[in-house]
């Protein structure tokens, strides 16, 4: 219940402060070792989150005394992959795309994907457009930690049931987002 009252008083001073709403705590637990982690919405970074870090610990504090600091620890990376064919993850039987992380993960060394994988476009657009037979494959989305693993994904492409997909990273845009080839 704490946990749930720790995400709360953040969002609540994040909101009071007029952050940007993506910097809204989607999650905070205390771990079983005693740290609290707090999960930031899907399209920001822990980088955003610490430009409130003042903000964010005393909102915490106000429900936890014994929180000291609060720090970046990861960041992930939304990887992109093309040419997905339907045949095999959409549809009746197939087990859709959880199948695909199944495989996925043991194919590639040092992988893991901490969420779903979804279609980058609506499901119901892809299967309507697979029925007229105006595609036979789409695009996948989905987060993995970045770092060298990530980096090397996007390099040579990523395995699942024996077949090679290029990667490539999606790189948000909007007000708060900044660019990381040039910022």
């Amino acid at each position: 219940m704490m946990d749930q009252e720790i995400a709360s008083a953040i969002n609540r001073e994040l909101f009071h402060q007029q952050t940007p709403a993506k910097n809204e705590i989607m999650n905070a637990r205390r771990t079983a070792n005693g740290p609290s982690t707090a999960i930031t919405q899907q399209n920001a970074t822990a980088e955003m989150a610490m430009r409130y870090r003042k903000v964010i610990i005393t909102a915490a504090r106000t429900v936890d005394s014994g929180l000291v600091d609060a720090e970046e620890n990861e960041t992930w990376e939304r990887l992109n992959i093309q040419a997905v064919p339907l045949v095999r993850y959409m549809g009746k039987g197939t087990e859709g795309l959880q199948k695909m992380r199944g495989e996925m993960e043991p194919e590639n060394e040092d992988i893991a994907i901490p969420t779903q994988l979804r279609w980058r476009a609506n499901p119901r657009t892809i299967r309507e457009r697979r029925q007229n037979r105006q595609i036979a494959a789409s695009s996948v989305v989905f987060i993995v930690n970045r770092n060298k693993v990530a980096q090397t994904s996007i390099k040579i492409g990523i395995k699942a049931a024996g077949v090679w997909y290029r990667d490539q990273a999606i790189t948000n845009t909007g007000p708060d987002s900044r660019c990381e080839l040039c910022c």
